[in-house]
């Protein structure tokens, strides 16, 4: 068992040497043009790939929260398990994850406790990327905070909402949602899958579990965003073919803030 959850994918899908890092994430937060909003997000869905591939996609929604985090103390992180068959979601046993720009101590709240859909799995959380490529812009944004970190594995839209429900708190706390959208798919057709889900999730309508990778996590959110009267408004809508690599067979990234 360890108690803080090492950095995974550091030096693969971003920079491992904190000042390198620092720098990129603090670009990719200057040159995002999110459209203002008047109401802080109290949720943010944003990419989860390699930077050179995702990254302005998800800075454009953690810049929403730039300058607007006081208060801030805990941030409710889902993800999609890409690596370990899940049934439910996961939380990790360590205490903390490791970041290059700091270490990310966890809340385990007594909400969760008795909710028969989360459990405890480092293994799930190993070499998981979906969540830990978030951190970075979380640490930049947020400052101190203490993390809910839960691996999404198969879980209804109602078991997800449930979690959400029991975590949402105030202005305390905020949610993250880590999900791309639709993979491997020829330029032209990614754009028209991606808009289609992009309408969906504006219009607070679940996807398809082909739509985004990370669609169970995005569904529970949209179910407690409709319960609570909140909006979705897109921020990004883009696929690798517009930020790095070819058009052959690319991956859609967006961002949205519910508010």
């Amino acid at each position: 068992m360890q108690s803080v959850r090492p950095a995974a994918v550091a030096g693969a899908f971003y920079p491992a040497e904190p000042r390198e890092l620092a720098g990129l994430v603090g670009r990719l937060l200057a040159d995002a043009r999110p459209p203002r909003l008047e109401q802080v997000p109290k949720a943010l869905i944003a990419p989860h790939a390699g930077y050179v591939y995702s990254g302005p996609i998800a800075a454009t929604a953690f810049a929403c929260w730039a300058g607007r985090c006081a208060g801030v103390r805990r941030v409710v992180l889902l993800g999609p398990a890409h690596f370990v068959p899940l049934s439910g979601l996961a939380l990790p046993v360590a205490a903390a994850h490791e970041t290059p720009l700091g270490t990310i101590g966890h809340d385990e709240p007594e909400a969760l406790r008795g909710l028969p859909q989360v459990f405890h799995s480092d293994e799930a959380h190993a070499r998981e990327h979906s969540l830990e490529v978030e951190l970075p812009f979380l640490k930049t944004v947020c400052g101190s905070f203490a993390l809910v970190p839960l691996a999404v594995g198969s879980a209804s839209p109602e078991e997800v909402a449930s979690v959400l429900d029991a975590l949402w708190g105030g202005e305390e706390t905020r949610i993250v949602i880590s999900s791309d959208l639709s993979h491997y798919l020829p330029y032209d057709e990614a754009r028209r899958r991606d808009e289609r889900s992009a309408r969906r999730i504006e219009a607070l309508e679940p996807l398809e579990g082909g739509d985004a990778c990370g669609a169970h996590g995005v569904n529970g959110l949209l179910l407690a965003a409709r319960r609570r009267g909140l909006r979705a408004t897109r921020l990004d809508l883009r696929n690798s073919g517009d930020t790095a690599g070819d058009r052959s067979a690319v991956v859609g990234y967006g961002a949205w803030a519910l508010a």
